[in-house]
């Protein structure tokens, strides 16, 4: 019986966040498609997917929708493990509704905040005409956010220690880099804290299936 019981308690927990595993699923399915595609194909057909300024400019709820579902680099492995670090026990802890609001806000809210700070720099030379096209793709903005929302899940005790290491994380990066990437990841770990009307009801709450699951072992 024993034995049974760890993968039994894999898929309650996988099962607890299907979006987070819906998703990565399709992070897997798109990570070996770009392994098969040769370099040149795979720069172009990365950027009609990305969020880089002229494409938003023509087609915003594609590129924005298209960009989440590719991983820039073409590694799988590390996000399965970022995933369920941080991803699915935001999941399971707000629900997949809430967990999507927090995914989408900072998705979209970061980089249209970083593009149009990119957009600024170019129109005032300092930065290149070229860089309308700068590769912006991948899943990091609605990780930083999830990453940051997770604070307010934290024992009280243990709150403001881990929201300051989110934002040395994410503020280090930006001070010492100042790329419209690095701007990006600190604007939506601040979006994840601005979240905080999503998690009322929820701080502090344990998820039925983890005290089901507490209760077996």
């Amino acid at each position: 019986m024993r034995i049974t019981r760890g993968p039994r308690r894999v898929w309650r927990y996988v099962r607890g966040a299907p979006g987070t595993y819906v998703w990565l699923t399709v992070l897997f399915v798109t990570t070996v498609a770009l392994h098969h595609m040769s370099p040149d194909f795979e720069a172009e057909f990365l950027r009609q997917r990305s969020t880089n300024i002229r494409e938003l400019s023509s087609n915003p709820v594609r590129v924005l929708v298209s960009s989440a579902m590719w991983i820039d680099g073409g590694v799988w492995l590390p996000y399965a493990v970022l995933y369920s670090v941080f991803h699915a026990p935001v999941e399971r802890w707000l629900g997949t509704a809430r967990w999507l609001a927090v995914c989408g806000a900072a998705h979209v809210l970061a980089t249209l905040i970083s593009e149009g700070a990119l957009l600024w720099a170019i129109r005032h030379g300092m930065a290149p005409e070229s860089a309308v096209n700068t590769l912006d793709i991948g899943v990091s903005y609605a990780l930083a956010g999830v990453v940051a929302v997770l604070a307010y899940r934290i024992p009280a005790l243990w709150r403001a220690p881990y929201a300051a290491a989110v934002l040395i994380l994410y503020g280090v990066p930006l001070v010492t880099g100042r790329t419209f990437t690095d701007l990006g990841h600190f604007t939506s770990a601040l979006i994840g804290f601005a979240c905080r009307p999503l998690v009322r009801g929820r701080t502090g709450q344990r998820d039925p299936k983890e005290t089901a699951v507490a209760a077996e072992g």
